[in-house]
């Protein structure tokens, strides 16, 4: 399988010294780390980023927070479907999209890709559709009215590399796996591809920092905070942290994982 790396929205944090310490001027943002795959199944996109709706309206489907603590660069040509026609596909040629959860820049694309299946954890469908007001907080449903396909699953499955792992999507070759990592959402989870040559986990927010998966981690302190204002359960996540260390320092040469937002780890794979 052919695997992209598409940065589907640039974030722009106020207070960007805060949340990244001494990380250099051209590092201070977050970027949205998706993935497109080439598979015999179709194309497959792994979180989505924002969406051309969110960008035509200039934010304001996300609110009023998000604008303000994260503001997006808003720009169509970051956003997934832009990205998929600049690799000289069409939308219809995304058959599946994988979310990790279903935050508001992470799901923002799902509406540009109507016709794609949509898998995901069943108790992150279940928050993101009768959660409390923490929940509303965060979701946005208008990034989801067309109302797709979903596939929601149960944590179910043979274990892989020592996690609990969802195998057998539906539709999807056996080289994508939901692997769960809760913490940050109820039902966030991370989307593990096996390039066939090693392994790819796409964490998520499971963590957003790329020292957090060291031997010796740390995390600016704005980040470490932020991390603690938006999670749904604490010690799950730090549970999850601590799992992904052990995996990087026992099978860092067979996987490797990285966050949804660390622009460090984006430019790995550049």
């Amino acid at each position: 399988m052919k695997i992209h790396h598409l940065n589907c929205a640039t974030l722009c944090p106020t207070g960007a010294r805060f949340l990244f310490g001494d990380a250099p001027p051209a590092l201070r943002h977050m970027v949205c780390h998706c993935l497109l795959v080439e598979t015999k199944a179709g194309l497959v996109l792994i979180d989505t980023g924002f969406g051309t709706d969110d960008v035509k309206h200039h934010g304001r489907r996300l609110g009023t927070p998000m604008r303000w603590i994260l503001p997006p660069s808003f720009t169509l040509e970051e956003t997934a479907l832009s990205r998929v026609e600049a690799l000289g596909f069409a939308r219809e040629d995304v058959r599946h999209i994988v979310v990790t959860h279903l935050d508001l820049d992470h799901a923002g694309g799902l509406g540009d890709f109507p016709n794609a299946t949509v898998h995901l954890l069943l108790d992150e469908h279940h928050a993101a559709h009768n959660g409390g007001w923490f929940e509303r907080l965060r979701y946005r449903p208008l990034q989801w009215a067309h109302g797709p396909h979903w596939s929601a699953y149960r944590e179910q499955g043979e274990a892989w590399f020592g996690f609990e792992a969802v195998r057998d999507l539906a539709g999807l070759p056996p080289e994508i796996l939901l692997v769960p990592l809760r913490g940050h959402t109820a039902g966030h989870t991370g989307v593990a591809v096996d390039t066939g040559d090693g392994w790819l986990l796409h964490c998520g927010d499971a963590y957003f920092h790329h020292s957090e998966t060291s031997a010796a981690p740390c995390c600016p302190a704005g980040l470490r905070a932020f991390q603690t204002l938006v999670q749904q359960d604490g010690r799950a996540r730090h549970h999850n942290q601590a799992r992904l260390r052990a995996l990087v320092a026992e099978h860092g040469h067979a996987v490797r994982p990285f966050s949804a937002h660390d622009p460090t780890e984006f430019a790995r794979f550049g």
